[in-house]
């Protein structure tokens, strides 16, 4: 019979503790979230207190000459300068301050900045056509019917519900009949922006050409077009267009400009996107010894302990709250000198590993994945996931993400590593330099990549194709002959947005 018992065993185990919880949390944090942390902590902890701007003048200001570089051995070698160096800004201290103007989490300057950049309009989509439909003389049933319609058009313009589930919806307090809601139906289809409360892009652009005056050349033509036609017009197959509908060329241009002038998605007219702004992290600039890598000094947090209540707290009793919020304040700034540390680390390898990219641009990017920075900056590489997800560098070449830099890798003939990004950068070059009655088949592409050392298969070529944006080339064959001979085609020359 088995008895139960005691046992004490040791062992180890690791555990994340209070401190490391939080400097992970501020690690992953981007520069707008980590200024919108540092506000709350402001608010909560009163051992926190956000720094004033040192009361300096710069010798500029004052009229004077900035110091001469130094001459003589001070001046770097030819070989110093050809070699890459990375080097770490000095503008960067842990407990630097910054103006008010440079950091908009402070407490002065925040209504200015605020009034300055935010849409204070507030109005959506169904706020405009709320606001038209009081405007109009009618009764109260007519407005549940209307208001209804309304709360089922989508951002876009579109009805998204069948008007059957809007009839059902409103019972039992309100039965409409179909005649009452195809009359409010068309109330609402003629509101502003022209052609919202449509059910299709077909009947979204034949309500904007029904405003327009019958007068005008092509109309007519225009609205059996988006009626039966936008399916080959889309296509653009203007012959099959031109003997469907019996027009001549003249006739047919005239109507298909009409239509593109519509606007496919009348919603967004009015339910416009707030502007959101990148803060870069870092800035990497060219100096005369290479790489410079300095934080934003704009972007750090400027907090500090406050000395005059942490010199008042005692051992009483009555001080245990004090003594916790003085003790999650000091945490609160060692995590934010780790954060801004390993940061810094990061940035700088990115920079060394990435310097040719930065000189010569695309085709220069080389092979780099998490593993690799992790190795050479000691940590592991759910760290540096979490440095490089969110965090912006400003380079001469533009602002990317951390990410951006880091890519897959195909081998060459010579046992090299060659990155994606640079391959989809030789891509969009041969396709450029293609000639325009020819364009380049994937195949085709293959073998000058290959001839470049560079070994990829067709399928890699279509894939990496396809991810910027770029047709077939028997799409990009007939949007030529469309265009005439000489022609830019946009979907060879258009670049996608880096992120």
């Amino acid at each position: 019979m088995m008895k139960p018992a005691l046992q004490l065993r040791l062992g180890q185990q690791l555990t994340m503790t209070p401190q490391l919880q939080q400097a992970i949390r501020l690690l992953q944090l981007p520069a707008l979230d980590l200024q919108a942390a540092i506000r709350e902590a402001l608010e909560s902890n009163v051992m926190l207190e956000a720094e004033d701007e040192p009361d300096t003048i710069s010798l500029e200001e004052l009229g004077g000459q900035p110091e001469p570089a130094p001459e003589g051995g001070d001046e770097p070698s030819a070989a110093e300068r050809d070699e890459t160096v990375v080097e770490i800004g000095d503008d960067y201290e842990p407990n630097a301050s910054s103006s008010s103007s440079d950091a908009p989490w402070s407490g002065s300057g925040d209504d200015e900045q605020d009034q300055e950049f935010a849409d204070q309009s507030g109005r959506t989509l169904r706020d405009h056509l709320n606001w038209q439909l009081d405007l109009g003389r009618l009764s109260p049933r007519e407005l549940t019917i209307g208001r209804a319609l309304i709360d089922a058009i989508n951002d876009d313009g579109y009805l998204s519900e069948d008007p059957a589930e809007v009839v059902a919806g409103l019972q039992p307090g309100v039965d409409a009949t179909p005649e009452e809601l195809e009359l409010m139906l068309y109330v609402v289809q003629h509101l502003d922006p022209t052609g919202v409360g449509a059910r299709s892009v077909a009947e979204c652009i034949g309500l904007q050409l029904e405003q327009l005056d019958p007068a005008t050349p092509g109309r007519a033509l225009a609205l059996r077009i988006a009626e039966n036609h936008l399916g080959a017009l889309a296509e653009q197959q203007f012959p099959a267009l031109r003997r469907s509908l019996q027009c001549t060329p003249d006739e047919l241009e005239q109507a298909v400009a009409l239509v593109r002038s519509c606007h496919p998605r009348p919603g967004s007219i009015i339910e416009s996107a707030r502007t959101e702004y990148v803060v870069p992290d870092v800035f990497v600039r060219r100096s005369e010894r290479g790489w410079s890598v300095e934080l934003n000094a704009a972007a750090l947090p400027r907090v500090r302990l406050n000395d005059s209540y942490a010199g008042l707290i005692t051992r009483a009793a009555e001080h245990a709250v004090m003594r916790t919020q003085l003790q999650e304040a000091r945490w609160l700034l060692r995590s934010l000198e780790i954060r801004n540390d390993t940061l810094l680390r990061v940035a700088r390898c990115i920079v060394q590993r990435q310097a040719a990219f930065l000189e010569l641009g695309d085709e220069s990017m080389q092979p780099m994945v998490l593993k690799d920075v992790a190795d050479e900056v000691e940590m592991h590489e759910s760290t540096i996931s979490r440095v490089t997800t969110g965090k912006y560098m400003h380079t001469p070449r533009g602002v990317y993400e951390f990410r951006f830099f880091f890519s897959s890798h195909v081998g060459g003939e010579d046992g090299s590593e060659v990155s994606s990004t640079a391959i989809r950068a030789k891509i969009r070059k041969l396709i450029a330099s293609e000639e325009a009655a020819s364009p380049l088949s994937d195949s085709r592409i293959a073998e000058l990549l290959s001839q470049d050392g560079v070994q990829v298969a067709r399928r890699t070529v279509a894939k990496y194709r396809e991810a910027i944006g770029i047709a077939p080339s028997s799409e990009r064959r007939r949007h030529t002959a469309r265009r005439g001979p000489g022609a830019i085609d946009p979907l060879i020359t258009r670049r996608p947005p880096c992120s």
